[in-house]
């Protein structure tokens, strides 16, 4: 029988896991065995688990559904598992995995841990007190993203559709916007700029596109950077991958760049990121406009989202509030990128 963890100083339930179980299957890994120890959850934005665990004098994190999974949970920890097996092998900074078990549910696999820090919840030295480092964190950022576009897709076939991915974006995103006026009691979206930017999206759209392997939500809180220095230690969360155009998560990173600031004094400017990226990556940069438009215009309906079933009753009035005022201010960024900010 091996340790019982102790789960008590948690927000997360790991009562789901089985740790006898999972000892059972690292054997047959191959791992170190011995008691399973020192079972620490890991808190996060995600709705998936993360438990760090340690077996044989070696550290792990431990990633599955939660107790109440997901209708989408453990096909969304295969796409994940089957993307960081092919990361691994790459000069891509993501989670190193370990071993996966995806033939069976619950789906789960082991990572292992990063060595960094998060900079949406604080700076420790010398990141804190040297501007030169912040600076560069920022300029790392565009070159993990670019390290990422490089990856050759065609080693995860059928990952994702990237035929027709772009000309996909307008009618989808407004179909999930449309999709809120079943929730009782919202009014309707009151976003100034909306048709006009869904318009000038559709008048835009890039001709076409080199497909790769895309994060999907790429931004400053789900990148990982070293203790040491502006490295970018690991992309993490990768909930959203696929394949489809890489150009798409250099616009997310622009879109969400503004909110970064307060935690991080001193990054580069937009056009700096542009510029690394391009100086970095063989992609055409002609059309980064439409590619920031476009992520302001998604990001902001699905916030908008929240806002809509706190009418319903089924999320805080205030957060729908505060995430609703946020979509306001992406299509106040959306119209500053359509007037060509970036050069």
């Amino acid at each position: 029988m091996e340790s019982t963890p102790d789960t008590t100083s948690t927000h997360i339930d790991v009562s789901a896991i089985d740790f006898d179980a999972l000892g059972a299957w690292m054997d047959g890994q191959g791992l170190p065995g011995g008691p399973i120890t020192g079972v620490t959850p890991v808190l996060g934005g995600t709705q998936n688990v993360m438990v760090r665990l340690e077996r044989g004098g070696r550290p792990y994190i431990l990633r599955r559904p939660p107790q109440h999974a997901r209708q989408k949970s453990n096909e969304v920890l295969r796409r994940e598992a089957r993307l960081l097996a092919v990361l691994r092998d790459t000069p891509v900074p993501a989670p190193v995995l370990v071993a996966a078990q995806t033939a069976s549910e619950p789906v789960f696999y082991l990572m292992e841990p990063v060595e960094g820090f998060n900079p949406s919840v604080g700076l420790p030295e010398p990141h804190a007190s040297d501007p030169a480092i912040r600076h560069r964190m920022g300029l790392e950022a565009a070159a993990a993203l670019a390290e990422l576009g490089r990856v050759d897709p065609e080693v995860l076939p059928g990952f994702g559709r990237p035929e027709g991915f772009l000309e996909r974006q307008v009618p989808r995103w407004l179909k999930e916007l449309d999709s809120y006026g079943d929730l009782d009691g919202y009014p309707g979206p009151d976003i100034p700029g909306l048709r006009e930017t869904a318009a000038w999206l559709t008048r835009h759209l890039p001709r076409d596109f080199t497909p790769g392997v895309m994060h999907g939500d790429y931004h400053f809180a789900n990148l990982m950077f070293a203790c040491d220095g502006p490295r970018v230690a690991a992309i993490v969360d990768w909930e959203m991958c696929t394949i489809g155009d890489p150009l798409l998560d250099l616009g997310w990173l622009l879109a969400t760049w503004p909110s970064n600031n307060g935690h991080v004094p001193g990054l580069p400017s937009p056009q700096e990121l542009v510029a690394y990226y391009a100086a970095l990556s063989e992609r055409d940069l002609s059309a980064i406009d439409w590619y920031a438009v476009m992520a302001c215009f998604k990001l902001g309906i699905v916030l908008e989202g929240t806002h809509a079933r706190a009418f319903a009753g089924k999320a805080p009035k205030d957060i729908g509030d505060l995430l609703h005022a946020t979509t306001l201010e992406l299509f106040e960024r959306a119209r500053e990128f359509m007037g060509g900010v970036l050069g």
